[in-house]
């Protein structure tokens, strides 16, 4: 494992790491709370960090004075890319695709229609997960504007796409 941080005869000392101006103990002072702070996060900071606290000459806290906790960055959803599959026509069947390259954890995919009403879609047609809306059957009646959303507990993100049948 990397060290990234040491407390040692009271100077807190930083490691030539990239974590090296983001990183720090949360309290200046060494007390019973040696906390630190990660500022700027991204997503490959995250992983299993170890803290060790080590007693001169205290052979009872041997294998007591170990803690470990995974941190797990998460990733709000890119910006998500709407499109069409298929010919328009009437009669016709198209998918409306939508994919965001980035986001922790994997999005879910909400489509609606929004112009001009509001049309919410809901399984089969509608598969969350991957983030398609197959429409069929086409008539004049289903063109109109198209939003996706993609959304995770990091945040959401939105694309549209007009459908003239």
């Amino acid at each position: 494992p990397t060290q990234i941080l040491t407390y040692l005869d009271g100077i807190p000392k930083v490691e030539e790491t990239e974590l090296k101006t983001r990183v720090g103990f949360l309290y200046p002072i060494l007390t019973h709370n040696i906390s630190v702070f990660i500022n700027a996060t991204r997503e490959h900071d995250s992983g299993q960090y170890m803290c060790t606290v080590n007693v001169v000459d205290d052979v009872t806290s041997t294998g007591k004075n170990v803690g470990v906790i995974n941190l797990t960055v998460l990733v709000p959803p890119a910006a998500p890319a709407c499109q069409l599959h298929g010919n328009p026509t009437v009669g016709a069947n198209v998918t409306l695709s939508c994919t965001s390259k980035k986001g922790k954890p994997l999005p879910a995919y909400q489509w609606q229609r929004t112009a001009p009403t509001l049309q919410v879609f809901f399984p089969p047609a509608h598969d969350q997960a991957r983030g398609t809306l197959k429409l069929t059957n086409l008539s004049l009646e289903m063109s109109g504007l198209y939003v996706c959303v993609a959304e995770n507990r990091a945040g959401s993100a939105e694309c549209s796409i007009v459908l003239e049948v």
